[in-house]
Parts: C-alpha cells; sequence; structure tokens
C-alpha cells in the first residue's frame, strides 16, 4: 500500500497545473473535428495552391494579402463566400480610390495628408460600428488608409506608391475571383444540402436513443443540454441561408419549416429518454420499432433531392407507449405529414379554373397550415430583411467614442514608431485597429488570438527558413513547405470565433516571413520587428481603450440573462395551456427562440470572462454567477420540456392534467421573480423557494384508473423534483457581494 501511496503522490505532483490543463481541455474541443470543417480546410488550401503557383509565376506582389483574401472568401457555405466577395471587392476598390485621391491631393504636405487621413480614418471607424451591413468594407477603407501613410513616409516616388496601391486592388481582387470559382465549381458547400444532413444526424442521434429502449445491448448515445442548443441552433441557421441562396414560395418555404421544426421536437425528445431498455411489453416494443421505421424513412427521404419535400407517413392514431418521449416523436412525424400532405394537396386544373373559382368560397380551411406558412413567411422576411443602419446611428455617442479611441491609439503608435526610427514595427498601428472592438472582453480577446497566431507563424517560419528552405529548389518544394502551414491556419480558421482569427494570424505571418519576395529571405529580423510591433499595438489599444469610456458587457450580460429566464417563463405559460387546450404551432419557435438566447448569452460570457478590470476579483465572479445561470438554464429547458411531454402524455390518455398545468404557471411566476429581481439596478436576486409538487397529486377511480394514475403521478413528480433542484440551483445574486462559499470553491 505504501508503493502505491508513493507512486499517487508522483502522478499528483507530476500532474499538469490547473490552467494548463484547461487550456488543453479548451484547445482539444476547439480543435476537434466537426461536419463542414475538413470541407472548408480543403477549399482554403486548394485555393492557397493555386494563388502560390500563380502569384510566384507572373511575379504578383502581395502574396500574403492575396492568401489572407482566400481565407477570408472560403466560408462554411456559398451564401456566406459570395456576401464577404461582394464586400472585398467594395471595400478594396474604395480604400485604394481614397488612398490615391489622398495622395494625390496631399503628398507635398505630409502634416495635411496625415490629418486628412485621420478624419477618413475616423469616419470609416464610425461607420463600421453604425453601418451593420458592410462592417467589412469601411474596415478595409480604415485600414488601408492609415496603414498606407507608413510608406508614405519612406519614399518621395509617389509614382511607385501608387503602382504599389494598384498591385494591392490587384492582389486581392483576383485571389477574390479565384476563390469563389473555388468555391463555386469545387466542393461547393450548399446550405440546403447542409440542412438535410445535419438533420439526418440529429435522426440518426435520435433512433439510436430508441434502439437502447428495446435492446440492452444497443450503443449508449447521450445528448446533453449543450448537445440540444447546438442542434436546434444550426438548423435554424441553415434554414435561414438556405432561404437567402434560393427563393423559394411560400408552400416550399413552410415545408422546410415544418421539417426542421419536427426534426428539432424528435431530437428534443430523444435526449429526455431513459438511458436503459425499459420497453417491456410486445405493443411497446412495436410501437418503437414503428417511430424508428418512420425516422428511417423520413431519414431517406432526406437524403433524396426530389422526395424530401413530399414525405408521407400512414394515417393512424397514435398509440400511447407510457414513454412521453417516445409520444411526443409519434406526435412530431404525424404533424409533419399532415404539413407535407397540405403542401402537396392538388389544385384544380386551368381549364376547370371558372368552376373552381365558384367553389373557392366553400373550400374547407387546410389543417395546421396557415400558422407554418405565417411562420415561414416570417422567417423568410426575417433572413432577407436587414438594417443597413442601427436605429440609433446619430444619436448613441458610443460610436464616436469608439472611433476617437481608436484613431487616438493609432496617431500614438505612428509618432511612436516614427520617433524612434523603427519602420519594422510598422505592425504596431494596424495591431490598434485590428483589435478595436466594441467591448473590453472582445477586443482582449482578439489581442490575444493576434500575440498567438503571431508567435505561432513566426515560429513556424524560422523553423523553416533554418532547415528548410536551404533544401529547396523548385515551387513543387516550396508548395510541400507552405501548404500544411496553411491547412493548419484554415483548419484553425474553420473554429469557432474563439480561436478562427488565431488561424489566419498563422497563416498571415508565415506567409509574410517566407511568401512575400520572390527569392529567399533571408533578414530575420523583419519576423522580430513585427512580433514587437504586434506586442506593443495589442499594449497601447488595451490601455485606451480601459481609459477612455471603456465598454463593459457586465450589466448587459444580466439584461441578458434575465431575457433568458423570461423566455423559458413564457415557454412553460405555452406549455401549461396546450395541456389544457391542445398543442399549439408556435410550441417549437418559441424552444428554439430560447436556445438562441443562451447561446448569445454564452458569447457575451465569453467576452466578459477576458475584460480587464481593476476591481480584484470582480470580473470572477461576476462570470461565476453567470455560468451558474446559464447552467440552471440550460437544465430547467431540458426539464420544463420533460415534464410537459409526460403531462401531454398523461392528457392523452385522458387525466385532468389541471394540476401539471398549475405547476407549469407557478414555475413561469418563479422565474420571472427572478429574472426581475437579476434586471434590477442594483441586482438584488435571491434563489427561489422550492415548489411544491404535493398537488399534482389526485384521486383516481377505478383499479385501471388508480394504477394509470399512480404511474402518471410518479413521472410528473419526478421531472417536477427535477425542475426545483434546477430553480434551487440559481445563485444569490447581489451588487458588490462575493460569490457564496460553494461558488468560490467551484471556481
Amino acid at each position: 500500500m505504501s508503493g502505491l501511496d508513493g507512486i499517487d503522490g508522483v502522478a499528483r505532483r507530476l500532474a499538469w497545473p490547473r490552467p494548463l490543463a484547461a487550456l488543453a481541455a479548451f484547445l482539444r474541443y476547439e480543435l476537434a473535428a466537426f461536419p463542414g470543417r475538413g470541407n472548408v480546410t480543403m477549399r482554403c488550401v486548394l485555393g492557397s495552391a493555386i494563388v502560390i503557383v500563380a502569384s510566384m509565376t507572373l511575379q504578383v506582389p502581395e502574396l500574403a494579402v492575396s492568401l489572407i483574401a482566400v481565407f477570408f472568401v472560403t466560408q462554411a457555405n456559398i451564401v456566406l463566400t459570395r456576401m464577404i466577395a461582394l464586400n472585398l471587392v467594395i471595400g478594396t476598390t474604395c480604400a485604394i480610390a481614397c488612398t490615391i485621391g489622398l495622395y494625390a491631393l496631399t503628398f507635398d504636405y505630409p502634416l495635411l495628408r496625415i490629418i486628412a487621413a485621420s478624419a477618413i480614418f475616423f469616419c470609416s471607424t464610425y461607420l463600421m460600428r453604425a453601418v451593420t451591413k458592410f462592417g467589412l468594407v469601411f474596415f478595409l477603407v480604415s485600414l488601408i488608409v492609415i496603414y498606407a501613410q507608413s510608406f508614405g513616409d519612406l519614399t518621395d516616388n509617389a509614382e511607385q506608391l501608387v503602382r504599389n496601391c494598384l498591385w494591392v486592388w490587384s492582389a486581392v481582387n483576383y485571389a477574390v475571383a479565384l476563390s469563389l470559382i473555388i468555391n463555386t465549381l469545387f466542393l461547393p458547400a450548399e446550405p440546403e444540402r447542409q440542412l438535410r444532413a445535419a438533420m439526418q444526424r440529429q435522426l440518426a442521434t435520435a433512433h439510436a436513443r430508441l434502439a437502447a429502449l428495446i435492446d440492452v445491448h444497443a450503443p449508449a448515445v447521450r445528448i446533453g443540454s449543450l448537445d440540444l442548443e447546438r442542434g436546434a441552433l444550426s438548423l435554424q441557421k441553415l434554414l435561414r441561408f438556405s432561404t437567402m441562396r434560393h427563393r423559394y414560395s411560400n408552400e416550399d418555404a413552410s415545408t422546410r419549416l415544418a421539417c426542421v421544426t419536427a426534426v428539432s421536437r424528435i431530437f428534443e425528445a430523444a435526449a429526455v429518454l431513459p438511458d436503459h431498455a425499459v420497453a417491456h411489453g410486445a405493443g411497446q416494443i412495436d410501437t418503437i420499432r414503428a417511430v424508428q421505421d418512420e425516422l428511417v424513412s423520413l431519414d431517406h427521404a432526406l437524403g433524396d433531392d426530389a422526395q424530401w419535400l413530399r414525405w408521407s407517413t400512414p394515417v393512424h392514431a397514435p398509440i400511447s407507449t407510457s414513454i412521453p418521449a417516445v409520444d411526443a416523436m409519434q406526435r412530431a412525424l404525424n404533424a409533419l405529414a399532415d404539413a407535407m400532405r397540405s403542401a402537396v394537396a392538388p389544385t384544380p386544373p386551368n381549364d376547370a379554373a371558372a368552376g373552381a373559382a365558384a367553389a373557392k368560397p366553400a373550400k374547407p380551411a387546410k389543417p395546421a397550415k396557415p400558422a407554418i406558412a405565417t411562420i415561414a413567411t416570417i422567417a423568410t422576411k426575417a433572413a432577407a430583411r436587414s438594417a443597413v443602419l442601427e436605429p440609433d446611428v446619430f444619436a448613441n455617442p458610443r460610436y464616436a467614442r469608439f472611433s476617437l479611441r481608436t484613431l487616438l491609439s493609432v496617431l500614438i503608435c505612428y509618432v511612436f514608431y516614427n520617433a524612434v526610427n523603427w519602420p519594422g514595427i510598422h505592425t504596431i498601428m494596424l495591431t490598434c485597429l485590428v483589435v478595436a472592438l466594441p467591448s473590453l472582453g472582445a477586443s482582449s480577446r482578439h489581442g490575444v488570438l493576434r500575440i498567438s497566431g503571431a508567435l505561432i507563424g513566426s515560429a513556424l517560419a524560422l523553423f523553416m527558413v533554418a532547415f528548410v528552405i536551404p533544401q529547396l529548389e523548385s515551387v513543387t518544394g516550396l508548395l510541400l513547405m507552405s501548404l500544411p502551414v496553411i491547412a493548419l491556419g484554415a483548419w484553425v480558421s474553420a473554429g469557432s470565433e474563439r480561436i478562427s482569427y488565431a488561424g489566419i494570424q498563422i497563416m498571415f505571418t508565415f506567409a509574410l516571413a517566407l511568401l512575400e519576395s520572390f527569392s529567399p529571405p533571408s533578414d530575420l529580423t523583419e519576423i522580430r520587428d513585427r512580433i514587437v510591433g504586434i506586442l506593443l499595438g495589442v499594449g497601447v489599444a488595451t490601455y485606451i481603450q480601459m481609459s477612455m469610456w471603456p465598454e463593459g458587457e457586465a450589466d448587459a450580460l444580466r439584461a441578458q440573462l434575465a431575457s433568458v429566464l423570461r423566455k423559458i417563463a413564457a415557454l412553460a405559460r405555452i406549455e401549461a395551456e396546450a395541456v389544457l387546450t391542445g398543442p399549439r404551432a408556435t410550441d417549437a419557435p418559441e424552444v428554439v427562440a430560447t436556445w438562441a438566447t443562451l447561446a448569445d448569452c454564452e458569447t457575451v460570457l465569453a467576452r466578459v470572462a477576458l475584460e480587464p478590470d481593476w476591481r480584484e476579483g470582480e470580473t470572477a465572479r461576476i462570470t461565476l454567477l453567470s455560468q451558474t445561470v446559464l447552467a440552471q438554464s440550460r437544465t430547467l429547458l431540458v426539464a420544463i420540456e420533460a415534464f410537459h411531454h409526460e403531462a401531454m402524455a398523461g392528457a392523452s390518455a385522458g387525466a385532468s392534467m389541471g394540476r401539471a398545468a398549475k405547476f407549469q404557471s407557478d414555475v413561469a411566476d418563479a422565474l420571472e421573480r427572478y429574472a426581475s429581481q437579476l434586471a434590477a439596478e442594483p441586482p438584488a436576486a435571491t434563489t427561489p423557494a422550492p415548489l411544491d409538487p404535493g398537488g399534482l397529486h389526485a384521486a383516481p377511480t377505478g383499479a385501471v384508473g388508480v394504477a394509470a394514475g399512480v404511474a402518471d403521478e410518479e413521472a410528473l413528480e419526478r421531472h417536477a423534483r427535477r425542475i426545483n433542484e434546477a430553480l434551487a440551483g440559481l445563485p444569490r445574486w447581489s451588487a458588490g457581494e462575493r460569490a457564496d462559499g460553494e461558488f468560490a470553491s467551484a471556481g
């Protein structure tokens, strides 16, 4: 035993420190493969290879700029690709035109040139923040105009400066055109195809969960709350991109939305299925297998371009299995079949138009179609409509403050590197603009990603210069050296926004060091100078943003958390009404909207966690409390849906479900009270008191009624206890207080 204790002690001493272990877990999650990531990487590598060969063969300068254009244009689907390509062309054209015009008017007057460039920069950054639809255009204008001033101080040859500007325009736009061709003809990523593949993956998971109910040897498949959130949001996002790609009729839009809604409900029901085999009766097993067959049929229809919008299932009354989630799947499949049949209902022939018109007033209404068509129309309009200007574009002082902060940091860096006569650190100016984002947390994250990517790219470039370049003799060798690094950058950039910019920076820093000239690099000081410029730029930009009108998101995060809880409360009220009056068509959109708000809160929380704060421990306290509220909100959403499935199963069996609806309304009241306390100024939220599930008991009559009633009550009480546990987990949140002991220990 002493030997084992010694081994355990050594293992503990050799274990990674907690920050390193957390970093390793973060990287393992963010760098993991997911559907579509390999496709994006392959398109980036293919486009980069063609650009490298073309630029080296034809001696087109600014190869690194061409490569970054390839990375920007290569997106997850063709809709995003075309939108960004258009913005890049417009942005570079406007930027180069402004730069050449500025040189033509002010080249002989340096002070006037800097003042004019500063004015253009201020206006561009203002519009970059206020005009959401064309933010990339104004970002490029501000970036190129201010960066061009660093070259105006190095030479008095105006013609050469203009030629350099035109070469930049050529390098960007030929790479954009090439990337558009590659993304359209080779490995195209169509949103509708991605949507159907995502639905097929969710159906396969639901099928595997059903298999575990009737086969003890079936592999265990789990669906967590995060899986539910990502699944619902991915389907809605791909549906939106699909409607942007194609102009669907109302009937086509309604059937697509009905299919997405049904698959989301099936996936959600699969998440609350029991983990082990519980079906014993022959009737239960037959019903579960019938549901599996319908899932397989729908999966096959989704794989057929011509049939997936015409899928149908035999009309039959749903058979209760006493497993509420299975019954919920049956209801979702039957609702989808009804919607599909309504969408493909035959229309009168043209030669009978008069008779059809005469009979039109007496035509019966199609069941469930109007609600679905209305929702589809709203979704299509929302996808096609995006505001060009923010509503408060001329009234909100934050836009001007943001522009002034960014301009001040850029000018400080410009004066500094000219004063020390160190032109190699010109990246200091670019960094100030690149990390200029609306919030402190977003800027801090962008700065960390820029530094990390630059360090990795520079280290790889130094390794290649020392050990690989002396062995190269042809363009083939250059490709073999460059493409693995480009593939690494593409893989990282295809990830989430928490790491994607680091991938672009890895590729760009590597390309600047090795591919910028048409001969092997010999001056390694350029790599050092770029890193120094990036580090200084991040430091200056962060200091200015913290000193002048700092914009944190902690208060906005509290308001968003309160909004999440209110949405969950509204969903509970809708479902309480559905138990009494029947399911409503707005149920599924409410669930998706709640998951979307949860995802927005997670994004904001990731930025708040990186916000620098002068008060020691304050950011950590807010982060911990917010993480707790988010975790309990996910648990509540899943538990409330499971309770609703159980209540609907009882309602279909004829039981009186007024008590279940009353409990759902009480949950909604508790959540609304907590949300109001959380959103107050200052916050004074207290943990909700546990609800009494005793009201779920009833007194059924008859032996069969007693047995069925007891089973239903036990299931409802079990889900009610889960809801109470989630409510009890909502933390006490007061202004200026430290987290309770349990939260402090959890951190």
